[in-house]
This record gives structure tokens, C-alpha cells and sequence, in this order.
């Protein structure tokens, strides 16, 4: 892999490994991967992947969070929803070196669809370290920074802000502020960073790195993308921290996002 994030062919490089996993990560996902397969068994689960900053090996101790993607045979369904929910739980209890569990659900068939190639089929192929069964990456595509990948993988932020706006306003603890602005504020880096993603030709997925890049393009909205890669990593439950993030970086980045790269194409 180059220092831009690319195979020697040119393609993204999966930026993620078990053997990058700290010392003090690797009960957190062995712990992960027992529970998981216990509770889906064969039946329900073709395979499952851990990503985020704990398989990049850049995880703080009770800081980051665990981030897991379980591919299932059908399409989720509540009991799997129920049981994924009761596994974040259970390992956020056990383990204080992590600050919080999330799991993504998703058929294989959504997964390796047509219309998921550039999004759902890139997170699992470039984003995603296996961690149970057979890996679906074998299945899909190699992928290159283009612009494509751009729309389809970050040009639906303007339809994400209405719910992130609802999301403030039912918030009714620090805590629950804290969890918002670092999903809202690692989106926002994401999306800042594939904007200019097809003109810089590589991948990264660290925040500060990103946001760095993104402002190059961008002076004048530099400093807001470096705050916001702070709160990905540090989240804050400051209420003009979410607005600047959310009234303000958000609705220009969506409209110049559409500008240059168009609208991700319209999901179910």
C-alpha cells in the first residue's frame, strides 16, 4: 500500500487488519466474535467484519468505539436487531476499554446488489476487516477514487441533516449530545474528504488526515472540517458545537457535494 492508500494496481487497499489490533483491543474482539457466533449461529449469520479505528490500530482506550457489520443470509429482521442490540450491550458492560458498541445489519443480497456496489459492497470490500466467514470482498469489484464512489458513498448528506436536526432536538442528555456529534462530525469529515477524494487520487480514513486534505481545496471552511475531525475522535456535548456542525458546515457541504458530484442514486 502506498502513502496514498492504494494497491500497486492503483485500487484502494483495505486499511483495516486483526494484526493491527492493540494489545489492549484484542479481548474486545475475540470477546466480539465468540458472542456473535454463539448468538447467530450459521443459520442467520454469512459472515461478520469489524472496522473503525480498532482494526486500523489507532483506537484510544476507553475513548473509541467498537464498530461491527454483521452480513446476514435474509434480510434483518427484528429478532436480529433485538440480538445485535443485546451484544453491544452486553460488550459495552464488560469491557471499559471501549466507549460504546455499534452494529451495522445488512443482507448479503443488499450487499452484493447492484445498487449497493459503489457503497455498502466499497465499505465491506475497503472498509471492513473480517472477523467471521467467508469474506465478501471475493465478490466484489476493486475500487478507485473516482467520482462515482464519491456520489454513491457520501451524496446523500442533504437528506441525512433533517434527521440529525430531530435527533438534537430530542436529546435530553450530555451523553446522548456526545454520541451525536461524533457520528454527525465523522460524516461530515468523510464526506468533506471524498469531495476532494477523485482530485487528491488516494484514500484515507483518518479523520485529521482527511480533514487536512479537504482543506487544502477549501481554506475557508478548513478550520471548521479540522473541529469537526476533533470531535470524531473527542465528541462534545456542547450544543454550538452541534450546530456549527449541523447548521452550518452540513447544509454547505450537501449543496457543494450535489454541485460537483450529483445525488446518490434513491434507495428504497
Amino acid at each position: 500500500m502506498n502513502r496514498r492508500g492504494l494497491d500497486h494496481d492503483g485500487a484502494i487497499a483495505r486499511d483495516g487488519s486483526l494484526e493491527r489490533v492493540s494489545a489492549v483491543f484484542v479481548p474486545v474482539v475475540d470477546a466480539a466474535r465468540a458472542r456473535i457466533a454463539g448468538v447467530f449461529g450459521r443459520t442467520r449469520l454469512h459472515s461478520a467484519y469489524v472496522y473503525g479505528s480498532i482494526p486500523r490500530g489507532t483506537a484510544v482506550p476507553g475513548v473509541s468505539d467498537l464498530d461491527l457489520l454483521l452480513a446476514l443470509r435474509d434480510e434483518p429482521a427484528d429478532r436480529d436487531r433485538a440480538d445485535a442490540a443485546a451484544i453491544e450491550a452486553a460488550l459495552d458492560h464488560d469491557f471499559p476499554e471501549i466507549d460504546g458498541v455499534g452494529t451495522l445489519l445488512a443482507g448479503t443480497r443488499t450487499l452484493l446488489s447492484d445498487l449497493e456496489r459503489h457503497d455498502l459492497g466499497f465499505f465491506v470490500a475497503c472498509l471492513c476487516t473480517p472477523l467471521l466467514g467467508t469474506d465478501l470482498a471475493g465478490q466484489l469489484p476493486r475500487y478507485r477514487p473516482t467520482s462515482l464512489l464519491a456520489r454513491e458513498t457520501n451524496g446523500d448528506l442533504a437528506l441525512v441533516l433533517p434527521r440529525w436536526r430531530a435527533r438534537v432536538a430530542e436529546a435530553v442528555t450530555d451523553r446522548e449530545r456526545r454520541v451525536l456529534s461524533r457520528g454527525v462530525a465523522r460524516r461530515l469529515v468523510r464526506t468533506g474528504f471524498t469531495l476532494v477524494m477523485p482530485g487528491w487520487g488516494g484514500w484515507t480514513s483518518d479523520l485529521a488526515e482527511a480533514a487536512e486534505i479537504f482543506g487544502r481545496s477549501y481554506p475557508e471552511r478548513a478550520e471548521q472540517m479540522r473541529r469537526a475531525a476533533i470531535v470524531g475522535r473527542s465528541p462534545s456535548a456542547d450544543p454550538e458545537v452541534l450546530g456549527m456542525l449541523i447548521d452550518d458546515l452540513g447544509p454547505w457541504l450537501a449543496a457543494t457535494y450535489t454541485a460537483v458530484h450529483g445525488e446518490k442514486a434513491p434507495r428504497p
